[in-house]
């Protein structure tokens, strides 16, 4: 019997720092890499990486390292970027516009591939080649498009309201970039983005007047 387990988040978010990675060195015509030359570039532990690729399958070889290509093929296999993945948007603010151009650059499978909104004077715009789609037609827009994944750019006081039709429409994972915790089945995995959190947390690191490297830590 095969024995099955379950692989961390931290693992699974590590997957497309190393893929970034790769694909550098891809593009500068590096064929091998080891972990360690790995580790440096990303200042992990060598065999942080090593344990992390070995939970989906042994893609190096001892003393020569890894096949960049090999590699890159393999992570993308994991991540299921082999094949087509629609994305769908909600909210065509300044956030989601960002989003939506950076997406015309991407050279990926996985695709932005509509934009929802709420406010009539938006709909029918263009960011692209993308058309803004009324709010009514977002249930409809994802299954006919095979939408697996959506984002929300919306305030906050939208965000479920939006979360719950990506449900009803069959979506199986959502990107919330909303300041607000929702509220979806179980079956329906959920991420956070959230800039204002991030940048607050970060500003407790700055080095503070009259602090000295030689204060105590408190556990």
């Amino acid at each position: 019997m095969t024995k099955t387990f379950k692989i961390s988040e931290a693992v699974v978010r590590r997957l497309p720092v190393y893929l970034q990675v790769l694909g550098d060195l891809h593009k500068r015509d590096i064929q091998t890499v080891s972990s360690q030359e790995l580790g440096n570039k990303l200042d992990l532990n060598p065999a942080q990486i090593r344990k992390d690729l070995a939970y989906f399958g042994e893609f190096g070889r001892k003393g020569i390292g890894y096949d960049v290509s090999y590699l890159i093929e393999k992570i993308r296999q994991i991540l299921k970027l082999d094949q087509p993945l629609s994305v769908g948007l909600v909210g065509a603010g300044n956030l989601g516009r960002a989003l939506c151009n950076y997406n015309t650059y991407l050279k990926d499978n996985m695709k932005i591939t509509a934009v929802f909104d709420a406010h009539a004077p938006i709909v029918g715009t263009k960011i692209n080649s993308l058309t803004v789609q009324p709010m009514d037609s977002l249930i409809e827009k994802v299954k006919e498009l095979n939408i697996r994944i959506g984002i929300i750019t919306v305030p906050a006081f939208e965000a479920q309201n939006v979360a719950d039709r990506f449900v009803a429409a069959g979506v199986e994972g959502i990107l919330n970039f909303a300041p607000v915790i929702l509220r979806v089945p179980e079956h329906v995995r959920i991420h956070y983005a959230d800039f204002t959190r991030d940048l607050l947390s970060l500003a407790y690191y700055l080095e503070k007047e009259g602090e000295t490297e030689n204060e105590p830590v408190v556990d």
